[in-house]
């Protein structure tokens, strides 16, 4: 075939496309959550289990405890979460939000299905344990140890902490005398004192007044520039859509929307102010 027959682009035509051509990099997952089934085992006041034996009878057939039954928290829950998203989870009370963020931390095991997360998870929570007998300033550095903290850069960070809690004297004194509002605000403080991977905020932000809030928003909006992923639960849906990216609506376990903000929190409150049930509790109560 002659050369002269092959239409080939003139030399600066393809240069010149080739110095325009945008370049896509793909985001980069940091959690993957496929088909979640999260069980919660609620204790009675059964007979008792029948000791060691029954025990490990019970152990190697899978079988529940004499007065335990299970709740089905999470159902079938399918999403991936990626580096640089801030994602608040919103529904009623029982939703399995929480239970949720429990399995991406790694300290409940799924049922069914998995979770793979791409580095640390740190779980914070308002009602999460600390040493109520001990000091503030005891807790800071048993709870940057929890996260990976060296000692010299716990001592680095420790004024920064401190400023941030807000708490005053308070930080010398024990953490069961301190109210619910202060011990919150000592949890965040030392929960963002370093960039976790992962990290994962259980209402935290409900507590405190409007300043610390505004603080609070603020740090979740650096720790998400500085490369990190952040998960808020939280029933508060301006804190929702003001510090995050992404909102993922959970009624009975599943997920009804996953979308902007804004437009799942607007659909969320039209069902719920409308009194409306989502379709599967009305299916539920239909049965009964």
């Amino acid at each position: 075939m002659s050369d002269a027959l092959i239409d080939r682009p003139a030399a600066d035509e393809t240069e010149a496309h080739e110095a325009v051509a945008p370049e896509t990099v793909a985001p980069e997952p940091t959690v993957v959550v496929s088909d979640l089934h999260l069980l919660n085992r609620i204790i009675g006041k059964g007979r008792r289990g029948g000791g060691a034996a029954a025990a490990a009878r019970r152990l190697l057939l899978r079988e529940q405890a004499p007065g335990q039954r299970s709740v089905h928290a999470v159902r079938g829950v399918d999403f991936t979460a990626y580096r640089g998203e801030a994602i608040g989870l919103i529904g009623p009370n029982g939703s399995g939000k929480s239970t949720l963020l429990r399995a991406v931390a790694g300290l409940m095991a799924p049922a069914q299905g998995a979770v793979w997360t791409r580095g640390q998870a740190s779980l914070l929570g308002v009602s999460a344990a600390m040493m109520g007998g001990m000091s503030g300033d005891d807790n800071i550095v048993l709870g940057c140890l929890a996260i990976g903290m060296t000692p010299a850069e716990i001592a680095e960070e420790y004024e920064s902490i401190c400023e941030f809690a807000d708490i005053g004297e308070f930080v010398h004194l024990p953490m069961n005398t301190y109210s619910s509002g202060m011990g919150a605000r000592l949890r965040f403080a030392i929960a963002a004192a370093r960039v976790p991977d992962i990290l994962l905020i259980d209402e935290a932000l409900a507590t405190g007044d409007a300043r610390f809030r505004r603080r609070s928003e603020q740090r979740i909006h650096e720790l998400r520039e500085e490369a990190g992923t952040v998960f808020l639960v939280s029933h508060g849906l301006t804190i929702i859509r003001e510090t995050c990216t992404r909102v993922i609506w959970l009624e009975d376990g599943r997920i009804v929307l996953d979308g902007p903000p804004d437009a799942v929190v607007d659909a969320y409150v039209e069902r719920h102010e409308n009194g409306d049930r989502p379709p599967a509790r009305r299916a539920a109560r239909a049965r009964r």
